[in-house]
């Protein structure tokens, strides 16, 4: 019966340290989860009308200019821009962006990938360890790229896909993410990166008449790789963001488990003890009984 209650009582205390750093770890995600959504809350609006803009004189310009990074052409090679975060202990985070990265891959590019052209550059270690276990053609090139999260670091990643589209190494350049709703709710997507995306035209919509100064030529060719710059800026925020949001959800809900299993292993232990007494009692009243006779 001691032994019984020496191993409740070591239970206990293991749960009670488990919860000590799922609370610590909860705390701080939650702060670098509030610079991490002001972050991506500023940005977003910026980048959402820098895209539509940017896809809307690809649109009102087309056949006009020779636009490379809008070229469309038959889909050959395939680049796939997978971010996800470097640690675990995050929920179904990482395993969902993955899961997205493989189901874009099976319903839009099966052909390419049976072939053997689609690469995925990573950013973020888990989708790299995960996707190159899985027997898929990985670039670890990015990989430690939230180490030292910046712009400048970002825009790198952005001019080498977009040159290795204009040098015909790809056809297509995807990013697949999850994008930031709330510290609970992430979306997890594929965006079209390049080509650049038209716009569609709306029924009864007017044409938008864009007057540009100076060369429409020139303008063009200077802003575009600085709205995709952006872009995939913003996709980053978003994923960095939900990495923080999920990791804080888990660690509350695992404090929460934590609570609930010391409750638990509390009456196991009031159990235990109470049956301890009984049986010392009940030995010393047969003892004194025995005496007695």
């Amino acid at each position: 019966m001691a032994g019984q209650l020496k191993e409740v009582r070591n239970r206990i205390k293991s749960v009670q340290s488990s919860q000590q750093i799922t609370k610590a770890m909860k705390m701080v995600s939650a702060a670098k989860l509030r610079r991490a959504q002001d972050a991506i809350i500023q940005m977003r609006p910026y980048a959402q009308k820098l895209q539509e803009m940017l896809s809307n004189i690809v649109s009102s310009t087309e056949g006009e200019l020779n636009l490379e990074l809008a070229e469309t052409r038959p889909v050959e090679n395939v680049l796939l821009i997978v971010i996800t975060s470097d640690r675990g202990l995050a929920g179904a985070y990482n395993t969902n962006v993955v899961k997205a990265a493989k189901a874009t891959i099976q319903s839009k590019y099966a052909t390419q990938f049976a072939k053997g052209n689609v690469t995925i550059w990573n950013i973020g270690k888990k989708g790299w360890e995960t996707l190159t276990k899985g027997g898929y053609k990985t670039d670890a090139t990015y990989k430690d790229l939230f180490l030292q999260l910046n712009f400048e670091n970002v825009q790198q990643v952005a001019r080498a896909a977009m040159k290795a589209f204009a040098n015909k190494t790809f056809d297509a350049v995807e990013i697949v993410y999850s994008e930031f709703k709330n510290a609970a709710t992430q979306r997890f997507a594929a965006e079209q990166f390049l080509p650049i995306p038209k716009e569609e035209p709306k029924q009864g919509a007017k044409k938008t008449d864009f007057i540009f100064e100076p060369e429409k030529g020139a303008l063009i060719a200077e802003l575009m790789p600085k709205i995709l710059n952006i872009q995939l800026y913003k996709a980053v925020l978003d994923a960095h963001a939900s990495e923080h949001g999920a990791r804080m959800t888990a660690m509350d809900k695992a404090s929460e488990n934590a609570n609930e299993l010391l409750k638990s292993l509390k009456i196991s232990y009031n159990r235990a003890r109470q049956a301890a007494i009984t049986t010392e009692l009940t030995e010393i009243v047969s003892g004194a009984a025995a005496l007695g006779a």
